[in-house]
């Protein structure tokens, strides 16, 4: 029997989880990782941004890390640089969007991929912006606001 394309990207092999996550407290300050936090309608609770929309939350597979610091030519990359405010390890993130899916008590949407931004030529050095292409993650937007802490489980959630 041949499966269909939506049965196909419906199944996952195992949930995710929350590696890091990350508050921007203002405007070009320092990332700040944090253990625990609250998604609010507008992201997340304590963050700069705080806009309810497709960008309320940005989140980066923590699998990409080591390619993008392969591409800088460094050993390990810290992920405060990279100003995403969630980490998720475990799941591949791209399949995540157009998707609901938990994020500890939160439910969010994927809404698109989140591309890199010239900042990164300051984070990560020259040519910063080209090694985090195809690599950036996924913006959500908020369907449930909820708390978050490090190793909760990101898993989609089922589609009625």
């Amino acid at each position: 029997m041949t499966e269909t394309i939506d049965t196909l990207t419906s199944r996952f092999p195992r949930p995710g989880r929350i590696a890091w996550i990350g508050l921007r407290p203002e405007r070009r300050s320092s990332v700040i990782a944090v253990e625990a936090a609250a998604i609010l309608e507008t992201g997340l609770e304590g963050d700069h941004r705080n806009k309810a929309g497709k960008r309320a939350i940005t989140l980066i597979q923590a699998e990409h890390l080591a390619a993008i610091a392969s591409l800088c030519g460094v050993e390990q990359l810290d992920p405060a640089p990279l100003r995403r405010n969630i980490v998720v390890t475990g799941i591949n993130l791209l399949a995540l969007r157009n998707r609901r899916f938990r994020c500890g008590g939160a439910v969010l949407r994927g809404t698109g991929i989140c591309a890199p931004c010239s900042r990164m030529e300051e984070a990560l050095g020259p040519g910063g912006y080209n090694a985090m292409r195809g690599h950036g993650g996924i913006n959500a937007e908020v369907m449930e606001s909820g708390l978050i802490k490090l190793k909760d489980l990101v898993e989609p959630v089922a589609e009625h």
